[in-house]
């Protein structure tokens, strides 16, 4: 069983920052994409940002140039430096593994007050 759990979620006033992390007991995260995601309520989960193995990285429009996703394999973990939070960012922000049928953590509530 993958194991993946996020943390670093909190309460920040809108233009902060937060570090989100997911750190994972996938014995192969170096060569597997991971994904940040969120999820407001009453909306559907979103893919935020995505990271492969080597690196490259993808965002959604509105968070490029404020996010910038990150992984360290050495530590099994994967970052997702938030900055100029809106509050709009409001949600339960969740990692995903790309492995198998895919793996979540638990989610780590992210709230940016006006």
């Amino acid at each position: 069983q993958v194991q993946l759990v996020e943390s670093g979620g909190g309460l920040v006033q809108a233009g902060g920052s937060l570090r989100l992390s997911c750190v994972t007991s996938l014995s192969i995260f170096r060569i597997t994409p991971v994904g940040w995601y969120c999820q407001a309520p009453g909306k559907q989960r979103e893919l935020v940002s995505t990271i492969n193995g080597s690196g490259l990285t993808n965002y959604v429009d509105s968070v490029k140039g404020r996010f910038t996703i990150s992984r360290d394999n050495a530590k099994n973990t994967v970052y997702l430096q938030m900055n100029s939070l809106k509050p709009e960012d409001t949600a339960a922000y969740y990692c995903k593994v790309y492995y198998g049928g895919g793996y979540w953590g638990q989610g780590t509530q992210v709230t940016v007050s006006s």
